[in-house]
Formats: C-alpha cells, structure tokens, sequence
C-alpha cells in the first residue's frame, strides 16, 4: 500500500498523477476475476481527481475476499436440526453481581483495580463511530448534549470521569505518583475528522493530547442483493462501517496495540459512547476480572422483564455467548431462578461493556479472519452502471456486512471468561432516540444522570428540596467518580435542579 501512495503522489498538491495504464489494468484484473468488474464501468470517464481517489479504495478491497464473507453471511452453515441449542446460565464460579456481593469483596476489587490503574497498566477503548442521526444532528454522537445544566456532552462527561479515576489513583498511590489512562477513541470515516476537531477545540478536556488516541474502524463495500459491490457513485464504492466488531482489526491496523505495548497496557475496558452513566476504567470491574484472570469479562444490567427486547450473556451449548431475545422461547425466557424466586433464570442484559486482558487482544492476527460477518439488508443508495445516475431504492436492495463485538466470546475457555451484574441505575442509560420518545433518549439520559447525583448527595447526608420529586443534582465527574467525596454536602440543603461543578465545592465546604 505504500508503495501505491508513493506512486499516486498522494498530497495536497493541485496536480494529481494518475494510477499508470499497468496498474489501472491490474486492478481491473482482479475485479474482473472475482466476478466485480463493474466498479470500474466509469473509471475512464472520471476525473484525475476522482481516479486516483477510486483506484486508493479498490487497492484497499480484495474482492475475493469479498466475495468469500458475502458467501457466507447470506449463506451460513448448515447446522445439525437433530442437535438441539442447550442454553444455560453462566455458572456462579464465572458471574458476580454488585446487587448480591459481599461488601468486602467489591472494597477488594475497588482497590486492586485503583492499584492497577495508579500503575499506568489501564487503558480504556471507547467506540464512538455513530453519528446523532437519530438525534437530528450530523455530528458524532459523543458530541451530543443531552441537555444538562452544565451543556457537557458525553465527550466531556467521559474525559472527565478518566481525569477523576486518574486523581483517585494517584492519591491511593501517593508520592506524587503521576497516572495515565490512555483513551483510545474507536470512530467510523465520517465522524474521525469531525471527533478530532471536537476534541481539539475543547482542549480534550483537560486531558493530555497524546494520551487521547483517535482511531479509525474500517469499512466493507455494500453488496447487491445478487453479490455484486455497489457503486454510490460514478467514482466511489459503496461502503459501510464493519460493525463493532470491526474494532479488533482496527485495534491492530491502526497501531492501538503497538502503543498499548509500549505504555505497559496489561488491563483494557472497551465501551459505547452512548452510555452516559459508564464508569469509564471501573476500578471495581478491573479488579474483578484481574482476580479472576480472564481475558475477556462483561458488564450486563438484570433484565426488566421476560420481553425486554434485549441480547442475554449466557452459556450456548457450553460456551459463552450472547444470544438475542428473538431467539429464545418465550417459556424459557420466563424460567424463574430456582436460587432467588422472582427473579429470571435468563437475566444477564448485554450492554456492550467490556474488559479485555492484553494478551488477548495481542492474539487478535491469530483469529479475526475466523470471526463470522452478519447480514444487515439495507436500502442503499447506488449508481445504475447503465446510465450512471443514483437511485434511491424504496426497500432493500442490498446488505451491509458487519461483525459483532461478542462474536468473540465463544472461542474462550469457561475459565478465562467472567461475567459481573450493575445496576442499571447506577451504570446504563443509553441514548438511542429522539428526544421526546420516553426511552433511551436526551430526557431520559439527563434524568438518570440527574436523579444519581441525588441519589450521592442524599447518601452523603444532604437534605434535596424541590416542587418537583423528579428532579435531581448533576455532580460533576471532577468532584465524584461514583458518589465518593461528597461528604462535604453532608448537613447542607439543595434545591434540585442543581450543579454541584468543581466551583461549587469550595461553597458547600
């Protein structure tokens, strides 16, 4: 690939050269062999511009390779109906909930995990390729404002959780011990740039900029419904993001591993964007999964009900996995927990919450062609090779291909895989809607956010007063991680809605 860049003189210089005659050829050969010539129908009607651009994005394809994920995806192995789907709930030896442990065992995972973050062997991934489409803004969805008081969007709420867990640590530590947390910020092509500026102009929050490393997921071509890779336009493959699970491949493309290695990076959380109420680096799930040492460990919140319409972290057929709520009957999905009457056998919700151990994640070369590719049917804009104008179909005419995060789950041993319940309303609030639909969205981030930071300051023993009992306290990620610290509100009353920003304390004290 550098040897094509250097060759296409790739630049801010007005005066392209173009791919030579033999390469144009050579890559219209290996198109043609895998039966996808026809991303090159307009090649020699196109500008210099738009040739070079085009020859840069077929270079980066192989289309037998293609080919071969499309194949399977819309095609995927038979399986064996006589042998029945055993799934089980994770064993006790593997899970462990906050709602149920002893208070002394989560103490010991808080202050292992802080001891492993005060020694710079914590780093932390967050996936952040969505835009706010939803949301009715083009912007990445980290950029969003859910509307608090302070107007932090969930950029500035996470930075400045990993500035607090960086300050707790170096207090546990002592002796002016000076501790990083990397941050290494998973985007997709369109929101990379727009992230990186954001981030720039914020000052990254406080952060060090060279400890806030911006990353790129990569893309697949978008197939037609006959496997052929469709055009956008005259000059450009049809593309999109390869899923969540992308992040493994990218994880190694972009060098993330590298400076992992480098940094001494032993112990890895990986998270959504969405989630306003993430504990970014969670001492306590580190120190879990640390002592246990599994390579892979996950957060889940206990499902609702036996129809919440999410994906359950179980074991499927003795190995663990996630296995969507649409694929479980409805009797088993109602089986009541012999141990615990009331609550579901089947009750461990995926949000997309994890820890990796680095000596996993370095092994990622060994296995990630193995991961499988999920069909997404799309209407996907394309250009007719014939005339060479856009259509916009009106019902699917394609797939995207992706890949799961958890796909990887069931290539672990039991032993080297764990399992710890939140609570939901401590840990997860996602932000999946427009505002004004009443779930999983601005109103209802805000209001979680809101009513935990009462929940803190009533616990440290400050009265709240209100006209309205919904309101709530947003504390500042820079005065408490998780409701520590607040002791100095003890005595004092609030009237909700308030902001207890960093300013603040020296008045409450």
């Amino acid at each position: 690939m550098e040897a094509v860049k250097q060759a296409l003189h790739l630049g801010s210089t007005p005066n392209v050269e173009e791919p030579t005659a033999e390469q144009v050829s050579e890559l219209r050969q290996k198109y043609t062999l895998a039966g996808q010539s026809q991303v090159l129908t307009f090649y020699d009607s196109l500008s210099p511009e738009d040739k070079v651009a085009l020859y840069k994005q077929l270079s980066g394809f192989d289309p037998l390779y293609i080919n071969t994920i499309a194949a399977k995806a819309l095609s995927p192995p038979k399986t064996d109906n006589d042998a029945k789907t055993v799934l089980e709930p994770l064993p006790e030896s593997a899970t462990a909930s906050i709602l149920d442990s002893d208070e002394s065992d989560i103490k010991k995972w808080y202050a292992s995990g802080l001891d492993l973050i005060a020694a710079n062997k914590v780093g932390v991934v967050l996936m952040a390729g969505g835009q706010g489409t939803r949301l009715g803004s083009s912007a990445p969805k980290g950029c969003y404002d859910i509307g608090l008081p302070s107007h932090k969007s969930l950029f500035q709420i996470q930075a400045e959780r990993i500035l607090k867990i960086e300050k707790l640590a170096a207090a546990k530590a002592g002796s002016g011990k000076q501790v990083t947390v990397p941050w290494y910020v998973m985007t997709s092509g369109p929101t990379r740039k727009p992230t990186e500026d954001y981030f720039r102009e914020h000052g990254y929050f406080g952060l060090k900029a060279e400890n806030v490393v911006i990353f790129e997921q990569g893309v697949l071509p978008c197939i037609s419904n006959d496997g052929k890779i469709l055009l956008e336009s005259k000059g450009k493959v049809a593309v999109a993001p390869d899923g969540n699970g992308g992040i493994y491949n990218a994880l190694v493309e972009s060098k993330v591993l590298e400076d992992m290695k480098r940094r001494g990076i032993e112990h890895i959380h990986a998270y959504c964007v969405d989630n306003c109420l993430v504990k970014v680096a969670d001492p306590v799930f580190i120190g879990f999964a640390a002592s246990l040492d599994v390579d892979i460990a996950t957060k889940v919140v206990r499902k609702r009900n036996a129809t919440e319409s999410v994906g359950l972290i179980l074991l499927k057929n003795g190995k663990p996995d996630v296995v969507e709520y649409s694929e479980i009957d409805k009797e088993v999905a109602e089986e009541q927990d012999p141990k615990q009457p009331g609550v579901l056998r089947f009750r461990a919700a995926n949000i997309v919450n994890h820890y990796y151990s680095f000596r996993f994640l370095e092994s990622i070369p060994l296995w990630a062609k193995n991961l499988p590719h999920h069909v997404a049917r799309k209407k996907i804009p394309y250009a007719d090779t014939e005339t060479g104008e856009t259509v916009k179909p009106t019902k699917p005419n394609g797939i995207k291909l992706e890949q799961f995060v958890f796909d990887v789950f069931p290539m672990l041993e039991l032993n080297k895989f764990a399992c710890m319940e939140v609570r939901r309303e401590d840990e997860f609030s996602p932000l999946k809607n427009a505002r004004g639909t009443g779930e999983d969205d601005p109103d209802t981030s805000k209001r979680d956010i809101m009513l935990q930071g009462k929940r803190w300051v009533q616990a440290a023993g400050a009265t709240v007063v209100s006209d309205d009992q919904d309101a709530g306290i947003e504390v500042s990620p820079l005065i408490s991680y998780g409701g520590e610290g607040l002791e100095y509100t003890s005595g004092k009353t609030i009237r909700a809605p308030a902001v207890i920003e960093v300013e603040v304390e020296a008045k409450l004290d």
